[in-house]
């Protein structure tokens, strides 16, 4: 059952491509139907409005036979998936997506899931990572996602604020802060850098748990270290920007030591992080569809 259900938790993101592809229209028309003369966004785009459609002869032509799957509960290799599309047509889940961005040959979405209950809750929220192969097919998947909270204790939601990407010139720039505040902060290496990389004039935290600023963010810490609960960033394993957005993934421990996968996207402005969402997830390790890894292929 656990397979089943996380099978369907991957088609029903796949099935957000109708509203990606129009989020992309401003960067590059689709002026062609053929594969290498699309950019990445168009072809991730085109790959998964296939997977909506159960269009099996278009993902056989956008995505390589040797589909890599980093989902743990997803079998590798594209026809084992293309088995497995029957559960999203008989559930009715889809998705929604909030954002998409792209560096190099990686495209990265934030993404709603409705009627999500097959796999334990009606909303849920996702980071999806595809990779792009240099012939321009779909060649590899990695995700993580969390129950969608309603009631958040800073009154946002996990998923709303800005969308558009700017600074394009900065992205590197604004990469390499998001792996400073993890290292220094997160890692413990420099934790009273954290006004270096964090702004105080402006902090908006989707994290359900966490109140804005960086008063909540100290508060959200005290708490989890009074409980003996604190997490604790071990590695980063890829990182991931567009302009003012980046996704870092990062695996740590918490709850208990159990390890878990974070993902977390940055909005920097001026030079510092002005707002962060994040999906946990614990990283399983019994009943896995495949032996690729949450992290393998970084």
């Amino acid at each position: 059952m656990k397979k089943t259900i996380s099978v369907f938790m991957l088609a029903g993101i796949l099935a957000s491509s109708g509203i990606a592809q129009t989020k992309s229209k401003s960067e590059s028309k689709q002026s062609t139907k053929k594969t290498t003369k699309m950019n990445n966004k168009e072809i991730v785009g085109t790959f998964l409005g296939s997977v909506a459609k159960q269009d099996v002869e278009t993902m056989r032509k956008f995505a390589t036979a040797d589909y890599i799957q980093h989902n743990p509960f997803v079998p590798t290799g594209l026809e084992p998936f293309i088995e497995l599309l029957p559960v999203l047509k008989e559930n009715g889940t889809h998705a929604e997506n909030v954002r998409l961005f792209q560096d190099g040959n990686y495209v990265f979405m934030h993404n709603i899931w409705k009627n999500a209950k097959p796999f334990g809750a009606d909303e849920m929220v996702a980071f999806d990572i595809i990779r792009v192969d240099k012939n321009g097919k779909v060649a590899e998947h990695w995700d993580a996602m969390t129950v969608l909270v309603k009631e958040t204790v800073s009154g946002r939601s996990q998923t709303d604020g800005p969308t558009i990407v700017e600074d394009l010139d900065k992205t590197e720039a604004n990469k390499a802060l998001a792996v400073s505040l993890i290292e220094d902060v997160l890692m413990g290496k420099n934790p009273n850098k954290l006004t270096e990389y964090i702004s105080t004039e402006e902090y908006h935290q989707h994290n359900p748990q966490i109140k804005d600023g960086l008063s909540g963010l100290g508060e959200a810490i005290q708490y989890l270290t009074s409980q003996n609960n604190m997490f604790k960033y071990t590695k980063i394993h890829k990182v991931l920007g567009e302009g003012n957005f980046v996704l870092t993934v990062s695996e740590g421990e918490w709850n208990g030591g159990k390890k878990h996968a974070f993902y977390d996207l940055f909005r920097m402005k001026g030079g510092k992080i002005v707002e962060h969402w994040d999906v946990i997830q614990e990283v399983p390790n019994e009943k896995l569809a495949n032996q690729n890894g949450m992290f393998g292929g970084f």
